[in-house]
């Protein structure tokens, strides 16, 4: 096979490509660091809205429990305090 030689040119372009290409990957790298960082973030803001939302639901059930318990005992105790506050009927004391 003979000696072929490449022309200057097209030398000049392929190291064209490549000089632009190792020039352009840090940009890439931190561009696509950048986008995941940013979804990560985002992801994250979204986990912390849902937590709340559903520590929400928690507090509210559990309100709603203890006021429903509350109705409950309150019918007995508040017909006998009101029994004794219309008879006058002094408390007895905290220590008897």
């Amino acid at each position: 096979m003979a000696n072929q030689e490449v022309n200057p040119q097209i030398t000049d372009a392929v190291t064209a490509v490549n000089v632009k290409t190792l020039g352009d990957s840090p940009a890439m790298a931190m561009g696509t660091l950048y986008q995941t960082m940013s979804n990560a973030a985002g992801i994250a803001a979204g986990n912390a809205v849902t937590m709340q939302q559903q520590s929400n639901v928690v507090h509210q059930a559990a309100t709603t429990m203890g006021v429903t318990m509350l109705y409950a005992l309150g019918g007995a105790t508040t017909g006998e305090a009101s029994e004794d506050i219309s008879k006058d009927k002094p408390k007895p004391a905290a220590g008897a």
